[in-house]
């Protein structure tokens, strides 16, 4: 793999000596650096822990070999690494945001997130990038000094806009925020800006685009393994049937798993490969020297090719239809969905019910604020402790299998 050594650090990279800090003043601890110690915060975190039980396709009762929400961050915080380190950039800091990415999922993936924010409608919405923002500000409550991981400047921004600016310049809402910004986002605003106007930082792009390659690669992999299609399906795809062929070619004979592994190892490479050369493509183009010329740039700096990008793309378009809208996923889903509904309504109608460390207060909620807290208690379920609640409150609950 060309990928496989490190780059001397590039003028473009965020230098955590030079970090704009935290929200709470501390004293740094070396030898670790402010992004080192903010991975350190969010592996310990009980969100990043409840990861290992919350759905990425397949929810956990289905097999012990599909991936879940933490399988995922780690795969992500693998390719995040490898292309920071080729990039030259700071390692840490794209691995911090690599593990917070999802933090923020609810129990079944975007179906439980859909739930909530159809729960959510016209008190907030629910937005998992911004529920992940929310959770390392304010809902970890793990340091007397503060709420949340108060982690630094470069983490939270990369949080809020690893897939780009959220605002323009005047403060209004783009893209999918046009018709305002996530309550997460708001409120954190109020308190600190995160320059939502402009681009992240390439460690945070780099974080993004590892999410993409990494769901492509072992989403493939879990839908091979669950028999929703065959290598002879794939076998025409660009990228992966090239792989494929590749693979063939030099090793005829060899058995199907084997022959998946070499695939998808094969098609991480290319696709890592890519990244890296596109990337240094495009800084060299732009002459940027400082990460501040990267959040100015106006357009990501750690992209694919625009050759690569059609072939990852024809990949997502092969799964949509045979996986994430597959008959059997589809079915369980919408169950899991009446599953969050049943508990939202269920808690909104008996805050009382919410456990005890849910309980300050709530008396004197109402409203978007006491939604807020049913959301956020919601939000932060395993699918198993959501499973379990709803059997708790209700006379049936599906097994989801």
């Amino acid at each position: 793999m060309a990928v496989s050594g490190a780059t001397p650090r590039v003028a473009w990279a965020c230098e955590a000596e030079r970090s704009r800090g935290r929200l709470v003043p501390e004293p740094e601890m070396p030898p670790r650096s402010p992004f080192r110690r903010d991975c350190d915060r969010i592996i310990h975190s009980t969100a990043f822990r409840r990861l290992k039980q919350k759905t990425q396709v397949f929810v956990f009762n289905e097999g012990d070999h599909y991936r879940t929400r933490l399988t995922h961050t780690l795969e992500v915080v693998q390719v995040a690494r490898s292309i920071a380190r080729a990039l030259g950039l700071d390692e840490d800091l794209a691995e911090a945001l690599a593990l917070a990415h999802d933090l923020g999922h609810p129990p079944f993936a975007h179906a439980g997130e859909r739930a909530l924010d159809a729960c959510m409608a016209g008190q907030g919405g629910f937005d998992h990038n911004a529920q992940s923002l929310r959770v390392v500000t304010r809902i970890e409550g793990r340091y007397a000094a503060f709420d949340g991981l108060n982690l630094t400047w470069e983490t939270l921004e990369g949080i809020a806009k690893h897939n780009g600016p959220l605002t323009d310049c005047e403060g209004n809402g783009i893209g999918r925020y046009r018709d305002g910004l996530p309550h997460a986002i708001r409120v954190h605003s109020a308190q600190q800006d995160l320059e939502l106007w402009s681009h992240a930082s390439a460690e945070a792009q780099v974080a993004a685009i590892s999410d993409d390659i990494a769901y492509d690669v072992h989403d493939l992999d879990d839908g091979l393994r669950a028999r929703m299609f065959t290598l002879d399906d794939i076998a025409g795809l660009p990228l992966v049937g090239e792989a494929l062929a590749s693979v063939r070619g030099r090793y005829p004979g060899l058995d199907v798993p084997r022959t998946v592994n070499e695939v998808l190892r094969l098609v991480i490479t290319l696709l890592i490969e890519d990244v890296v050369a596109e990337s240094t493509r495009r800084a060299q183009a732009a002459g940027v020297a400082s990460a501040e010329d990267v959040r100015a740039l106006g357009a990501p700096i750690v992209a694919f090719s625009d050759a690569m990008r059609q072939k990852e793309k024809a990949l997502k378009g092969f799964l949509f239809p045979r996986m994430y809208r597959h008959e059997r996923v589809n079915r369980i889903m919408a169950e899991a969905q009446g599953v969050i509904r049943d508990l939202f309504a269920y808690f909104i109608n008996r805050p009382k019910d919410l456990p005890p460390s849910w309980q300050d207060g709530i008396e004197t909620l109402e409203g978007e604020r006491l939604a807020r807290r049913v959301c956020d208690y919601i939000a932060g379920m395993t699918d198993r402790y959501a499973l379990d609640q709803h059997a708790r409150f209700f006379d049936s609950t599906p097994d989801l299998r």
